[in-house]
């Protein structure tokens, strides 16, 4: 839904937040939008990781076989 806004959308919502929330609380509201937003990504990325680890767990002889490498690696 966001990604069909456009250019004359995103004005329109400027000057739509603008007039309701006037331009000194403007910067108090994008600010606690944007952190909003932020939350929600991380839940639902941390949702998203969960249900693949799940679906797909480790294989341990690859995770040995990795600190093996890493170890031969540096020293």
């Amino acid at each position: 839904m966001i990604q069909n806004i456009g250019i004359p959308g995103l004005i329109l919502l400027v000057v739509l937040a603008l007039i309701v929330f006037g331009p000194s609380k403007l910067p108090e509201v994008g600010r606690a939008f944007g952190s909003t937003l932020k939350e929600f990504k991380k839940a639902t990325n941390e949702l998203v990781s969960d249900q693949e680890d799940k679906q797909h767990p480790p294989d341990n002889n690859k995770l040995q076989t990795a600190d093996t490498t890493t170890t031969k690696t540096h020293s």
